[in-house]
């Protein structure tokens, strides 16, 4: 584990994969730990790996909130500047697509952007949907703390994978209490969520930009991914229909891991 300073906040990250890769930052999602990377941790092993923990999660400091997307952005640059790296090919996922898109708008050592079920923001952007929202805040008071994050994880998933993968998401259950955000970061990441528009900026990304995103996203629907590609100047668009769920760099993985190493130089 190595740590970046950030205007005072520590930022952890970590390394893997060959160091002799051009080198990826894989940028989390709300309030998720390093672990929601752990399949593309195994399938970019050819890359120059950068894990960092956003604010408020895993090893990183838990600075008073509410956090901005542009905060974390700026915690990317510390880190790729503690790394000592002058280019990077962002990938980001949910959150962390909004943080590569800020980062990109904002600095000037992205060398190129994969955005994973997020959305630009903005006026047109479509909301979560209410049923995922019920069953994301609307927890039985009777379960205990494991019950609760399978809970509101749920609908991050695909019936059929969720029926089907049962013990590999009690494994994911024990990672998410060992290392994801407190709920207080969690909100104060959300906060950031919130208030993201970078909707009339994307025409300012310079560099080319990959676009993925599940068909049956219930947390961050599809047309937000369309959205995004809409408005980049260099985009690829590319959805998933079977296995295709907010989560589906999980359920899909090797589907995922063959299509960023395509994009990737």
């Amino acid at each position: 584990m190595e740590y970046a300073d950030s205007d005072g906040v520590r930022v952890a990250y970590e390394r893997a994969g060959t160091p002799e890769g051009e080198t990826v930052v894989l940028v989390e999602g709300l309030g998720y730990g390093r672990w929601m990377w752990n399949w593309q941790r195994e399938g970019l092993g050819e890359y120059d790996l950068l894990l960092p923990d956003n604010r408020g999660t895993g090893d990183s400091d838990v600075p008073e909130g509410p956090y901005t997307v542009s905060e974390m952005a700026a915690d990317i640059e510390a880190v790729l500047a503690d790394a000592g790296v002058v280019r990077a090919h962002l990938v980001g996922a949910s959150m962390g697509g909004m943080i590569a898109q800020q980062y990109a708008l904002e600095y000037d050592r992205a060398a190129s952007l994969s955005l994973l079920c997020t959305s630009p923001g903005g006026p047109e952007e479509v909301p979560i949907p209410e049923a995922t929202l019920e069953r994301m805040f609307g927890v039985p008071e009777e379960y205990d703390e494991r019950e609760a994050v399978r809970y509101k994880m749920e609908p991050a998933m695909t019936e059929e994978f969720w029926a089907a993968e049962e013990e590999l998401i009690d494994e994911v259950v024990d990672w998410r209490l060992a290392s994801d955000a407190p709920d207080r970061a969690r909100e104060w990441q959300a906060a950031g969520v919130e208030a993201f528009d970078a909707s009339d900026r994307l025409e300012q990304v310079g560099v080319p930009a990959l676009v993925l995103h599940g068909e049956r996203d219930r947390v961050v629907p599809v047309e937000n991914g369309r959205l995004l590609a809409d408005g980049l100047p260099d985009v690829t668009l590319e959805t998933f229909d079977e296995g295709g769920s907010h989560l589906f760099f999980v359920e899909r993985a090797d589907d995922v891991n063959a299509r960023l190493r395509a994009f990737l130089p």
